[in-house]
């Protein structure tokens, strides 16, 4: 039996799947890792890109992080490709129980996921830092320098930067569903990144698989790895039956 085999057999015979993705899943849409290019960025910019997106370089150079910001992490015209459709599919069967991920470009929610925990927060939202009003990420992509809310304090987008706690209520929630799973799905992320990596430390169960096109400091660790693309191991996911197509 080949190794996406054994994953569609497990997959069939959970009912209670937590899919935790990182981006690998994104990139499959056209949307780059930018830790992947920062030679390619710093030929542009003066700063990497971690210093840019950190609270810090926020607060101290706003029109530079703007500008970087609607650059390179504002992204118009992608779509939710095969894996974002079929995790979408499988939520609605009922077997699927939580998206989280580390994306920020909210393409699980465009493809019809509704229980989705996005651990680094969304570009698709954004709110006033003095009076808490709300906005769409318009206010930040259709302006010019730092955007400003009608009472006059600065738009930001609703993202974690680096620097930044997450959430405790989203991590609170992935920490539950991760720990009632009975399969758990870890696609495209190398887990280097922490606090997110660490959630899977909360699994308890026997069907951990890693999906990653490289290796992961977890991959002993789990029941099966799959080094491919993700969108190569979702496509042949059949929702209806559970089976290969």
């Amino acid at each position: 039996m080949d190794d996406i085999q054994r994953f569609l057999d497990m997959l069939a015979d959970s009912s209670n799947v937590v899919f935790f993705g990182g981006a690998g899943v994104s990139t499959e849409s056209g949307i780059p890792d930018f830790r992947s290019v920062d030679g390619l960025y710093n030929q542009k910019y003066d700063h990497p890109p971690e210093e840019m997106l950190s609270h810090s370089f926020f607060m101290a150079h706003p029109e530079e992080f703007y500008r970087f910001y609607r650059d390179k992490l504002i992204v118009r015209g992608v779509q939710p490709n095969v894996t974002h459709i079929k995790l979408a599919q499988l939520e609605r069967e009922g077997r699927l129980k939580a998206v989280i991920t580390q994306n920020i470009d909210g393409l699980h929610q465009l493809a019809g996921s509704k229980n989705v925990l996005e651990l680094h927060g969304s570009t698709r939202r954004c709110y006033c830092m003095r009076c808490g009003a709300e906005y769409g990420e318009e206010a930040i992509s259709e302006s010019e320098g730092v955007p400003r809310c009608s009472c006059g304090g600065i738009i930001r987008p609703d993202v974690v930067l680096y620097e930044e706690g997450l959430s405790s209520a989203v991590l609170a929630a992935a920490v539950r569903h991760i720990r009632e799973a009975d399969m758990l799905i870890v696609g495209g992320t190398s887990l280097v990144v922490y606090p997110a990596a660490g959630l899977i430390d909360y699994y308890r169960g026997h069907r951990l698989v890693l999906i990653n096109r490289g290796a992961t400091p977890l991959d002993s660790r789990a029941d099966l790895v799959l080094r491919c693309s993700i969108g190569s191991v979702f496509e042949k996911i059949d929702v209806e039956a559970g089976n290969e197509n």
